[in-house]
């Protein structure tokens, strides 16, 4: 707590947020990269508006498709309310990703050259708390008899380091591919969206941090779930990509669960 006072403002407020915490439902909703706001105490790392507005910064329209999901599975939703920029909470501490100076084409001069008491500083403020919020929410529906499906979700530009990318979602796991695979399985007669395993990216690429940390271990289903960005930048997107998610999760948890 201390920590945390020292680091963030008043304005700021903490790092974590939930909403619909008393929320019935079996999905747990995790959102890492939320948010592209910055701890007053650090500006604007050097870097220009419009950097600070991208993909680097933030998932843009994940929140808001995370939101949607949690009302129509009245899901509880956790989420990060600092930008990656900062600290990447789904990254481990020691993690070259974990506070990144360059991110795609962007030099981050705010992030160039940390001490390692700065580094600390940053994994205790940000990263501990929030994964110390999502352990708390499992152990204490696990107290009650509630199920936990981790289901975390993201989105991803359509061009990268100049590629472009075709895939339009992705439906990505670790080790444990049985809520993937139901999924996928699902998903493979739609013609709304192109959805593929392990795209843009996979485990190798170190994106699945927050599954292998509180899913696999505990032997929870779970699914990391990866949109297009330029599909939900605006409500109508969103809500249909919400409604294609939630649908899909609901289809492939009643096979694997009844």
């Amino acid at each position: 707590m201390l920590v945390q006072s020292e680091f963030f403002s008043e304005a700021d407020g903490g790092p974590v947020a939930v909403d619909n915490a008393g929320g019935r439902g079996d999905v747990l909703l995790v959102c890492e990269h939320a948010s592209r706001r910055l701890p007053e105490r650090y500006g604007d790392l050097g870097l220009s508006a419009d950097a600070l507005a991208s993909h680097i910064a933030w998932d843009p329209g994940a929140l808001a498709v995370s939101r949607l999901m949690s009302k129509s599975l009245d899901a509880t939703l956790i989420h990060q309310r600092f930008s990656r920029l900062i600290y990447d909470c789904n990254r481990p501490p020691g993690s070259p990703a974990a506070i990144r100076d360059v991110s795609e084409v962007f030099r981050i001069p705010g992030n160039e050259n940390l001490s390692e008491a700065e580094k600390s500083r940053r994994t205790t403020a940000l990263y501990l708390p929030f994964h110390g919020r999502i352990r708390e929410e499992i152990a204490a529906r696990r107290a009650r008899g509630q199920k936990t499906v981790l289901v975390t979700i993201h989105s991803f530009t359509p061009v990268y380091f100049g590629k472009e990318r075709p895939v339009e979602i992705g439906v990505l796991h670790d080790t444990d591919a049985r809520l993937a695979d139901r999924m996928l399985e699902a998903a493979s007669d739609t013609h709304l969206y192109r959805v593929e395993r392990n795209e843009p990216y996979g485990p190798a690429d170190g994106v699945t941090h927050t599954l292998e940390v509180h899913a696999l271990p505990a032997g929870l289903l779970n699914v990391m779930i990866e949109i297009r960005n330029d599909l939900i930048t605006d409500e109508i997107g969103q809500g249909v990509v919400a409604d294609f998610l939630t649908g899909l999760l609901r289809e492939s948890l009643a096979d694997i669960q009844g």
